[in-house]
């Protein structure tokens, strides 16, 4: 039997197994599609392969490790990046060995290559006040002031990706008591969350003003009635951050990105006692691991814990036991 080569197991990854068993969002086998180009790019300028001669042992542990040192070096890539190029090619090898088992030993080697682990940052995030005085900016008399207005209250009070923002149609809003929206997040799953009332009066206003009410239709578009774009959501929340960078620079940092937003959610959520299990849901992250970062970044639930933890404090000293010990550990570690 003849060996199949790369392409070939590369052209039925993308065509038949991301959209079709996996079920993968489009956001995601762009991303996938990203990593092959990139690392054919690395083949051919490392001078190990033309893209004409591509042979899958070219997919070896040392061509990939080589691929993801040269993201970071030549490229300058970020290691969120380089690891995420290796979820790929992982995802990948483990397609081909179900496919068949006799390319095992070669993707095994991939499959054995750890992510890199990257230092901690800390999360950046808006105060109260700060998310009150960027409400308050937008001329919500203007055609321009009112859509701006509902696309960060909005951006705010869902907690919302940016790509949840653009995928939002009217059909996904339910003005009820609770008002609520739908939002289709990564991996195509769906989760719907609460919105005040005042962020659904301020979206109403939008819909009724831009005469936007067919269910299928976008809530936001650009200015020629297309789809909006992803710097269009970042234009629009750097435009306000630079002016209230300007006039609160105690209050806003020096640029905005729209992730902030939903950082900013997420602390206050946090910070007013919403137990982490309803936060990672109202987030839409698949774990609680990944919702626990920002319980690690408030310097306000860090002091709230010291004292919690003061209070246990009694006038004898005595040695802890060895199950007195763990918990100490285990409370250190999970709220320090």
């Amino acid at each position: 039997m003849r060996k199949k080569e790369l392409s070939y197991y590369v052209t039925s990854f993308f065509t038949e197994y991301l959209s079709g068993e996996a079920g993968l969002s489009i956001n995601t086998i762009k991303s996938y599609r990203d990593a092959f180009i990139l690392f054919y790019k690395y083949l051919e300028e490392a001078g190990i392969c033309k893209i004409s001669k591509l042979k899958m042992d070219m997919l070896n542990a040392d061509n990939i490790t080589g691929f993801l040192d040269w993201l970071e070096q030549s490229r300058c890539c970020s290691i969120r990046s380089r690891n995420q190029r290796l979820a790929a090619l992982k995802a990948f090898c483990s397609y081909v060995i179900r496919r068949s088992p006799e390319e095992s030993a070669l993707c095994q080697g991939v499959l054995k290559i750890r992510i890199k682990k990257a230092p901690q940052k800390s999360v950046e995030y808006l105060s109260g006040a700060a998310i009150e005085y960027l409400l308050k900016m937008p001329n919500s008399h203007s055609m321009q002031g009112i859509r701006e207005l509902a696309m960060i209250a909005l951006m705010y009070e869902s907690g919302c990706r940016v790509q949840e923002l653009i995928d939002l149609r009217v059909g996904d809003i339910a003005f009820r008591s609770p008002n609520t929206l739908t939002l289709t997040g990564k991996g195509n799953k769906s989760r719907v969350v609460p919105i005040s009332i005042n962020a659904a009066n301020i979206l109403k206003a939008y819909l009724n003003s831009a005469g936007i009410d067919d269910t299928v239709h976008p809530v936001f578009v650009n200015r020629y009635n297309k789809t909006l774009s992803r710097s269009g959501v970042s234009y629009v929340l750097d435009k306000y951050g630079q002016i209230a960078h300007k006039a609160r620079s105690d209050l806003f940092p020096s640029k905005l990105h729209p992730h902030i937003l939903r950082h900013s959610k997420a602390m206050h959520l946090l910070e007013n006692g919403v137990n982490l299990i309803y936060i990672r849901d109202f987030l839409g992250h698949s774990s609680v691991t990944t919702t626990e970062i920002y319980a690690r970044c408030s310097p306000e639930l860090k002091r709230k814990y010291i004292e919690q933890a003061g209070t246990l404090i009694t006038e004898t000293v005595e040695e802890y036991s060895d199950g007195e010990k763990e918990a100490l550990i285990d409370w250190l570690r999970e709220n320090i």
